[in-house]
């Protein structure tokens, strides 16, 4: 005869105190996307799952979340429609139900991401490693439940330093009129690549998907890595790093600079749709002449964005 153990979760809690989130953490699996006519895609991604817990309730049922997790991804392997953003809706979707005192439920995903590339010169092709990033937050209102889904990508480039730069190019004019007219110098300084201090600048852009609206990784992963001031390549030959470093150097951009060149690339390739869409964009550059970084961020919704580009 089976025992039957007690639902402890279910009891009323000592002090009666409502929680935000609770949940799990680092919930990791295998995910293969198949693609028509492609390769699958393989997915190690890591999961966080939340749910919030009302005053009167002691606990959360804790091994419902990962659950929810799993029979979602079994159910998802053979299904050549199905994007990472639209799975962590359908997560929180079971979860909802597998957790029916829950108001708000959170689910997260990230996973390494591989995608091909050519170095810029010799056009050796490069696999290249990204983050991707899928959220999808569902509220329950009114017997109703309504779900909001994301997707992002995290990826490294390189960014030269604007202000460093013109100080040495200032630095090498004054230099230079020692024993040059004004003329040449001129001419030099429109010729030559100064230098300045390199940063690994770590962007990152989540962009919320609207229902019948699709937003590619790959292109996410394009808009980040055009917003600073040059991708980087695992394999550069000597051709390639030459190109690398002088293209960067001739696009110096700060790391407010990222996050504007991301916002405003959005804006402009997702402008059909609903002003509610909200953006979410920001960029860490790892200094090479300090010991602390630089970081930059914003939040906004597709509306405002495009107010304050008079993009309306």
């Amino acid at each position: 005869m089976a025992i039957c153990l007690p639902d402890t979760q279910d009891d009323s809690p000592e002090i009666p105190i409502s929680l935000t989130r609770v949940g799990v953490t680092g919930v990791k699996k295998l995910l293969q996307l198949e693609r028509k006519d492609k390769r699958p895609i393989i997915l190690v991604p890591t999961f966080d799952a939340f749910v919030d817990l009302p005053n009167d309730q002691k606990g959360v049922h804790m091994s419902r979340s990962p659950e929810a997790i799993s029979e979602v991804l079994n159910s998802v392997t053979e299904d050549t429609s199905m994007e990472v953003e639209y799975i962590c809706a359908e997560i929180v979707n079971k979860m909802m139900t597998k957790h029916e005192y829950a108001k708000r439920v959170e689910i997260s995903m990230v996973s390494d991401y591989m995608f091909l590339k050519e170095s810029p010169v010799t056009k050796r092709k490069t696999q290249e490693m990204a983050k991707l990033i899928a959220k999808a937050v569902g509220i329950r209102e009114n017997g109703e439940i309504k779900i909001r889904k994301s997707i992002g990508a995290e990826l490294t480039g390189m960014t030269v330093c604007p202000c460093a730069q013109e100080s040495v190019k200032e630095s090498n004019k004054t230099e230079l009129l020692k024993f040059l007219d004004e003329e040449t110098v001129e001419k030099v300084l429109d010729t030559v690549t100064f230098a300045s201090h390199n940063q690994r600048g770590i962007g990152t852009l989540l962009i919320e998907v609207p229902e019948q609206k699709e937003v590619k990784g790959n292109d996410i992963i394009e808009i980040i890595e055009n917003s600073m001031s040059s991708p980087v390549c695992e394999l550069l030959k000597r051709p390639d790093e030459n190109a690398t470093v002088l293209n960067a150097h001739a696009n110096p951009v700060f790391v407010e600079d990222c996050v504007r060149n991301m916002m405003e690339s959005v804006a402009k390739k997702y402008i059909d749709f609903p002003d509610d869409t909200i953006i979410t964009a920001r960029q860490e550059n790892q200094e090479s002449i300090h010991r602390h970084n630089a970081y930059a961020e914003k939040v906004t919704t597709l509306g405002e964005l495009k107010e304050e580009l008079n993009l309306n």
